[in-house]
């Protein structure tokens, strides 16, 4: 650690940087400026799923690369059983990643206003967020609603399926939580 400059002592953990001192309570991460979300204004477009489609081919292009040096080298010193067994997991992957390649139909917000119409209350704050279920990976939205009362009186959960904007679950209970420290 460097010494202080002049007859300053260091507080606390303090570091000398230079010629100033820092206290470890004036030391702040930041986020830099391209992953700081909190300007962004406006909708958030969430990547289609169907993106999964092309490693999918990918994957079944090497596997057809894989068989045709396999089956055509004969005899090779440098080809032999493993081109075929690495053909058939890659094609395995690459039938999956089509399979699991779904085109999202619904987006947030047309999901947050099936789950607006399920709850059965008018809705005030809400949360989207998108998962996946199943062994295919078919996207489902789950969005997460309060009511407009300040503070809220109810909440609920909804799950939309992302494909074809069927509702496919739902809760709605009184909020639990204790908002009187916030009153005015």
């Amino acid at each position: 650690m460097a010494e202080p400059a002049g007859n300053a002592e260091p507080v606390g953990n303090a570091e000398a940087v230079g010629n100033t001192e820092v206290a470890d309570g004036e030391v702040r991460d930041t986020l830099p400026q391209d992953l700081d979300a909190s300007g962004i204004a406006g909708p958030v477009t969430f990547p289609d799923n169907s993106r999964r489609r092309v490693p999918g081919l990918l994957y079944l292009g090497v596997a057809a690369a894989c068989v045709l040096v396999w089956a055509s080298a004969g005899d090779a010193v440098l080809v032999n059983n493993g081109f075929l067994y690495v053909a058939v997991a890659l094609a395995a992957v690459g039938l999956y990643c089509l399979s699991a390649g779904w085109r999202l139909g619904v987006d947030a917000t047309d999901a947050l206003v099936e789950a607006t119409r399920r709850v059965g209350f008018p809705v005030g704050h809400a949360s989207a967020s998108l998962g996946w279920r199943g062994l295919r990976s078919r996207p489902t939205w789950r969005i997460l609603v309060y009511s407009a009362e300040e503070p809220p009186a109810r909440r609920g959960l909804v799950l939309v399926d992302a494909v074809d904007g069927k509702v496919l679950e739902h809760f709605v209970e009184d909020n639990p939580e204790d908002w009187s420290q916030y009153e005015r």
